[in-house]
């Protein structure tokens, strides 16, 4: 399987299946008005996956082919990928501040996914137990928005993934507005402590995961 970064806090995850085709899925698709810059041209996906309802994160218009879209908390199977949808915050009042957040965990190749959206909070025990077993998890670092760069190393500590994707950083191309209030994924790495390496594409099978965990900054995808 074939993971790229595209921007923000989307990401393409690609299944091929020999004989029997592939599948392929994206998370949090964004609107350029909001983000600074579009997604490319030509994006297709059979799943599309919102974790909420902001212009930066539900621009479902933005991918081809007619995808299954999941939009909320949930057990779903579509073209054999299990999703289950957890209810989060996108703050730590409880969703007062900014509303509500879904956590999408997912099946892919025997490998399984984990998507934290623009999460708020530490993460409860009965969330940790929805989520279930994860080797790869994509985290938001920034801030402001999200868990900062602390939170996220605890809510690491808590899932216990093998690989760890930050997402939702500052960034040179992001607009001036989120420049300004998010920080960069350096302050993440910096406290992680452990091994952090730079992708391209996360290509990740269920006998390569590695043994331990690591860091994988991707670049965007251009």
């Amino acid at each position: 399987m074939e993971v790229t970064y595209l921007g923000h806090s989307c990401f393409k995850v690609d299944e091929r299946r020999g004989q029997n085709g592939s599948v392929s899925l994206i998370v949090d698709p964004y609107d350029a008005g909001m983000v600074g810059f579009g997604l490319k041209k030509g994006l297709t996906a059979d799943l599309v996956l919102v974790t909420h309802s902001h212009g930066d994160h539900n621009f479902v218009s933005a991918v081809s082919g007619s995808p299954f879209v999941i939009a909320g908390p949930g057990e779903y199977e579509v073209k054999g990928v299990k999703v289950t949808g957890v209810k989060s915050f996108h703050d730590e009042q409880e969703g007062k501040q900014r509303g509500l957040n879904t956590i999408y965990s997912w099946l892919m190749g025997g490998v399984s996914f984990c998507h934290l959206g623009d999460l708020g909070q530490v993460l409860s025990d009965n969330q940790i137990n929805e989520i279930g077993k994860v080797d790869v998890l994509f985290v938001p670092v920034g801030g402001f928005y999200t868990i900062d760069a602390k939170k996220a190393i605890e809510v690491v500590n808590q899932l216990e993934p093998l690989v760890v994707v930050p997402m939702h950083y500052k960034r040179t191309e992001l607009s001036a507005n989120l420049q300004k209030v998010l920080a960069p994924v350096s302050d993440f790495t910096k406290e992680f402590g452990q091994s952090v390496k730079s992708e391209t594409v996360l290509k990740v099978a269920k006998d390569s995961l590695p043994l331990e965990m690591e860091v994988i900054v991707l670049e965007k995808s251009s």
